[in-house]
């Protein structure tokens, strides 16, 4: 019997496809292995959204196949740079050829090297129409779309996911049904966009939530990342949908600079009052919002004053938690044609930033202690204790709790990152 591992790095919506590959693969007759030691072939469903993350996937790749694996490669690193990719690799797929992954390992066995990724803008692969692996767990990634409607200037990812296509409400109820059906309590919406979801088809992000929170049953759905120049076109209806008790409160709205001059020189489509402005709108009507965002620091062209602008917007918006970038070229992008900010200088600002977001994260946090909230049991955690969730969607310790468990939890203690309670 065959046996192949699947490991999948990035964003939840690449999970979700590592699931449906895994699917395929048992469903052609193929044996899962839970590590890659335990397999003939290990496939690496890779993410390469940063340069970084772009390196740790080609050392990867390399390393298992000194270790004397068969690599298979899938995912977005065949779109954005194949060039990294090692040569020895038995396969290589685009993110829109992962139906074709046990074809792949059958060619690799017979000698031959499967390679599908040309051609991908013409391919119209309804994923939703794939199999899944269910697992034991609490969490459930439904993905609702794939592709973007910007234009990014800096972004590879849309060389991978292409142009919007939304998939159907129904099919999306439909998984999320059968997931509660089989036990799990939280459903993750997922897509590069979940803001521009429906808008090619008709509909939109909070038509879709009334339509799955309207499922009976007790659990909880968390929406995907949503960008502003997408989410102020439906902002009084988003906001509405969110405060349903099954919907996380819990925003994820990257901002990625507090300048205007920067956002246009990014193509992002939006400006800082606008941002502002649903931020405003959430949290009037959406009490206890956990407000996420992202900032890329070092853009070409951020000057000194653009950089302040980044820290005041901070101070003023106080987000829960900052996801920090420093700028890095990627392949094929107009952004890097242009000229770099020094790599000193963005260290710095990005060492700032860093400092701040963890002190307001630390000082909001707090506020916490000595509330009681609803947390989800989620399961071990990975520095001990039992990990859940709390009604925003904070990561929450506790000393005991079973998965899938609603339970009411007394917070004792704050970090910056996450909080600790005890059961009441």
């Amino acid at each position: 019997m065959v046996r192949v591992h699947v490991e999948s790095y990035g964003c939840t919506r690449n999970r979700a496809d590592g699931e449906m590959m895994e699917a395929l693969l048992v469903s052609a007759g193929y044996e899962l292995a839970e590590t890659p030691e335990g397999a003939d072939y290990v496939v690496v469903n890779t993410c390469a959204v940063k340069d970084p993350t772009e390196k740790h996937m080609a050392r990867r790749i390399t390393e298992l196949i000194d270790a004397g694996k068969r690599v298979i490669v899938t995912g977005c690193l065949p779109h954005v740079n194949p060039d990294v990719i090692d040569s020895r690799v038995y396969g290589i797929l685009g993110v829109k050829s992962i139906n074709r992954i046990a074809e792949a390992v059958s060619v690799a066995e017979h000698g031959g090297k499967l390679v599908s990724v040309e051609g991908w803008r013409e391919r119209n692969l309804d994923k939703l129409e794939l199999p899944r692996l269910w697992k034991n767990g609490v969490a459930f990634v439904v993905p609702i779309s794939e592709g973007c409607l910007n234009a990014c200037t800096y972004c590879a990812t849309r060389f991978a996911r292409g142009v919007l296509r939304s998939y159907r409400p129904e099919l999306v109820v439909k998984w999320v049904k059968e997931a509660l059906v089989r036990g799990y309590k939280e459903i993750q919406l997922s897509s590069e966009d979940t803001g521009c979801y429906g808008f090619d088809i008709g509909t939109n992000l909070a038509e879709l939530l009334d339509e799955v929170t309207s499922i009976e049953g007790d659990f909880r759905v968390r929406v995907g990342m949503m960008n502003p120049n997408h989410v102020i076109k439906i902002l009084d209806e988003l906001v509405e949908a969110y405060q349903d008790p099954k919907v996380y409160r819990f925003l994820h709205l990257p901002v990625q600079s507090g300048d205007d001059g920067v956002l246009r020189r990014m193509g992002r489509n939006y400006t800082v009052g606008e941002f502002e402005e649903i931020v405003n709108a959430f949290r009037r009507q959406v009490p206890g919002l956990n407000l996420n965002t992202d900032i890329i620091v070092g853009f070409p062209g951020e000057t000194d004053e653009a950089f302040r602008n980044t820290v005041e917007l901070v101070k003023r918006v106080r987000p829960d938690k900052i996801n920090v970038s420093r700028y890095s070229p990627r392949p094929g992008t107009i952004a890097a044609k242009w000229k770099q900010v020094p790599g000193w200088k963005v260290k710095e600002r990005s060492r700032e930033l860093h400092r701040l977001r963890l002190r307001i994260a630390y000082e909001i946090n707090r506020t916490y202690v000595g509330k009681t909230v609803e947390v989800l049991v989620h399961g071990p955690g990975k520095k001990g204790g039992i990990e859940g969730r709390t009604f925003n969607y904070k990561d929450i310790i506790l000393d005991f709790g079973e998965p899938g468990e609603f339970l009411k939890v007394a917070v004792g203690w704050a970090g910056s990152t996450y909080l600790q309670g005890t059961a009441v």
